[in-house]
């Protein structure tokens, strides 16, 4: 087992309270003129319903923007680790125009993966209902708190559309700085470079496990780099064949939830509509608070979700290709099952 050392320094080892008092370096608004670019794009697209999950980056070209945009995805994958770009007129715009906008300028930062086993490559973050009590039940679909984890690529962006009546709002917190924590306070940390079973919640592609084995912990060409979902940790563990969870295992959970909880580790912030919010999954980790939402259904907290590969991503370790598919950047992440065919509906149901 190949180990980091006691403690990683660099950009992405950040403390909350630091970075929330810093917004004025991650928040960054569109200028009217980058505005019209997009629109200029996603206008004549939208109007005639091309499909989105068709486009690729040449299809959505920003001559004043792209450039920008490619050095904020530099940022993003290799100093903080996220960033916030305020502003998209989405209230005017409507949906499609919006999901048309928003998918375009994602393009810039990496290929969309599928978010489910339906093949949606834009999904919509809504409360449906549902519960999480549910085995087959994500949590992005409730209207619960999610907790600190990662997704199932390599940068994951969200675009507001509405926001909930109270709550709901982003959180983040570094991967590298729980590892950090971890290390001086215990050796429990090593128990998380150990792979631990995460249960795939009925998305199961052929001849895969209900579940993946890859540890929390990754050390590999150099960098740290994070996968975890607590919630779904332990769902693993009803299925009869998943390694058991030792007690030293289950104290370094606790420790990482602990740290991960630490206001003096996360930060909150608020997605107002229009916001595109971009996050490194490598090693950060991202929360929503649980909320509570407007009675009329035209109101409800409304996001819409890309997942992206860039072909400049990080190498990752093999073990990641269990839940990967691949590990080659610019072609890996999401979940592919055999009768997956790419869409981006325009509904949460679709």
């Amino acid at each position: 087992m190949s180990l980091p050392p006691a403690q990683i320094t660099g950009p992405s080892a950040w403390y909350g309270p630091d970075m929330a008092q810093r917004s004025a370096e991650w928040i960054r608004p569109f200028t009217a003129a980058e505005i019209a670019e997009i629109a200029a794009v996603a206008g004549p697209l939208a109007e005639q319903q091309v499909e989105i999950a068709s486009l690729r980056q040449a299809d959505f070209p920003l001559p004043t923007l792209g450039p920008i945009l490619a050095d904020l995805k530099q940022e993003i994958l290799e100093g903080r680790g996220f960033a916030l770009l305020r502003g998209l007129p989405v209230a005017d715009w409507g949906l499609r125009m919006a999901a048309t906008a928003f998918y375009g300028v994602g393009l810039h930062f990496g290929r969309a993966c599928s978010q489910n086993g339906k093949g949606h490559v834009l999904g919509h973050v809504q409360d449906l209902g549902l519960s999480s009590k549910d085995p087959n039940v994500r949590i992005y679909q409730t209207s619960e708190r999610q907790t600190f984890h990662t997704d199932s690529c390599d940068i994951v962006g969200l675009l507001c559309l509405k926001q909930a009546k109270r709550g709901g709002h982003s959180a983040l917190v570094s991967s590298v700085t729980i590892y950090n924590e971890m290390m001086k306070r215990s050796d429990l940390a090593r128990h998380l470079f150990a792979p631990l079973a995460t249960d795939r919640r009925g998305e199961i592609a052929p001849g895969e496990k209900p579940y993946f084995e890859i540890p929390v912990f990754n050390w590999h060409a150099g960098l740290l780099s994070a996968i975890y979902q607590r919630q779904y940790i332990d769902s693993a563990q009803r299925f009869e064949d998943a390694p058991r969870l030792s007690a030293e295992t289950v104290a370094a959970l606790d420790l990482f939830d602990a740290l991960a909880d630490d206001p003096a580790l996360n930060f909150e912030m608020v997605l107002e509509p229009g916001d595109i919010q971009l996050v490194h999954n490598h090693n950060l980790l991202h929360d929503r608070t649980g909320f509570e939402d407007w009675p009329e259904d035209a109101e409800k907290r409304h996001l819409l979700r890309l997942w992206l590969s860039p072909e400049d991503a990080r190498p990752l370790p093999e073990v990641f290709r269990q839940r990967f598919g691949s590990i080659e950047p610019g072609r890996r992440g999401g979940i592919i099952l055999e009768e997956t065919k790419l869409v981006a509906p325009m509904t949460a149901r679709g």
